[in-house]
């Protein structure tokens, strides 16, 4: 191996291990000040109250208020952007000319490159008055309208990693199909997605955990009134916003309200850590099966 090489090889080396050091520092941090916080606060406590005020008076240190938004704006973009995207996939996939894929699918990806702070704005502006026709009674911050616009700006992720696992399928099960007197539609649906499932169950678990980290659309358009409901037309607080809240306010560095942001995002990094795992066990499982 000449020095070339040799250079070539450690520059590959320091940039993984700079990769995995920094994930470590991460988890380092939330951990050592997360060991701080539940020393003050019970664990029970933290998981099992119903309310979240550490900022308040009568402080409560119930994370449930702030996961209930999370998971309500969560399950909202991925209500929305499931359908538009694997529609998308299956179009660009079996319908679309080779040009016309060519050029829409970049199209289709800036979408993920415009700044979440315009689509926070556009949630609070446009998306929330257009529903306010409908629902009078809608709050002006609520959980519908980020979560709404949170699933347009994940449909990328789903339609372009399901549309390249669609195009990855192999073209003799298409031909087979078509061989058997399918259609189009049928061979996409009961041949095309079967065979491309790993790929599709990863985007789509890759968008939720997307979806679970998004800041500035719910810090603009959610409101910041962490409560435990299911109902999407009052305001809410989600784990991410409370964090922002906590860390560009007036909140003493190092005291007990300013620690729970650290716990906050334990809990955050601990749900997306569960869901990738989960994404890499079933790209792995669906692999061996084909393999």
């Amino acid at each position: 191996m000449n020095t070339k090489e040799k250079i070539i090889e450690w520059l590959l080396f320091a940039c993984a291990a700079l990769c995995v050091l920094t994930t470590l520092g991460i988890i380092a941090v939330l951990a050592i000040q997360s060991v701080q916080f539940f020393s003050e606060v019970p664990l029970k406590d933290f998981l099992t109250d119903t309310q979240w005020t550490p900022l308040f008076a009568d402080k409560h240190f119930g994370i449930l208020p702030l996961l209930s938004g999370t998971f309500l704006t969560t399950i909202i973009a991925i209500t929305i952007a499931l359908p538009i995207g694997l529609t998308t996939a299956i179009y660009l996939s079996e319908y679309a000319s080779k040009t016309f894929r060519s050029t829409v699918k970049p199209v289709l990806e800036i979408l993920a490159a415009i700044p979440t702070v315009v689509y926070g704005y556009f949630a609070l502006t446009v998306v929330t008055p257009f529903l306010q026709i409908f629902f009078p009674s809608l709050s002006g911050f609520n959980a519908i309208s980020p979560g709404i616009v949170m699933g347009l700006m994940i449909v990328p992720l789903i339609s372009s990693l399901s549309e390249d696992a669609l195009y990855a399928v192999p073209k003799s099960l298409r031909e087979g199909a078509y061989a058997l007197g399918s259609s189009k539609l049928q061979t996409a649906f009961r041949v095309l997605i079967p065979a491309a499932s790993s790929g599709i169950i990863v985007s789509i678990i890759l968008a939720v955990s997307r979806a679970l980290g998004e800041t500035m659309i719910v810090a603009i358009a959610a409101g910041q009134q962490p409560r435990l409901t299911l109902d999407p037309r009052v305001p809410i607080e989600t784990v991410t916003t409370y964090i922002v809240q906590v860390s560009g306010g007036d909140v003493p560095h190092g005291s007990l309200e300013y620690k729970t942001i650290f716990s906050a995002g334990l809990s955050l990094f601990v749900i997306t850590l569960i869901l990738n795992n989960i994404s890499f066990f079933v790209k792995k499982k669906y692999r061996e099966q084909y393999e």
